[in-house]
């Protein structure tokens, strides 16, 4: 593993959803990650977050990446429109461009891999 200072965010997962929901118009897909995030508040205002990231919600013109920001270790939703660089705890890999893209392959990959060991058991 290469160290950073997002690996600081590798935690094991509590009380994480395992499973694609439906909440009104919101399709809700699990995912498991600790990133770092440069985000652009709605007044502007950059930040960086470290998020233990819980779950990616897909919504009518929107996507929302939510988790518990270690800031106030509070649940927080974030735009994903307005990430502006994200940093993978686990791997090191820095993503700026294409974060929609990212983020969404990383959910997929992950229930993939549930699929799997669902069978195997």
């Amino acid at each position: 593993m290469i160290h950073s200072p997002a690996t600081s965010l590798l935690k094991p997962a509590r009380n994480a959803p395992d499973e694609e929901r439906i909440e009104g118009n919101w399709h809700v897909y699990p995912l498991e990650a600790a990133l770092e995030l440069d985000y652009v508040d709605q007044a502007g205002n950059p930040s960086r977050r470290w998020v233990i990231v819980r779950e990616l919600k897909v919504g009518p013109g929107k996507m929302l990446l939510g988790g518990i920001d270690l800031s106030d270790d509070g649940y927080r939703g974030f735009r994903v429109d307005r990430i502006e660089r994200l940093e993978d705890a686990e791997t090191g890999l820095v993503v700026d461009r294409n974060i929609l893209d990212w983020l969404v392959k990383r959910a997929e990959r992950q229930a993939k891999e549930r699929r799997k060991a669902l069978k195997s058991a």
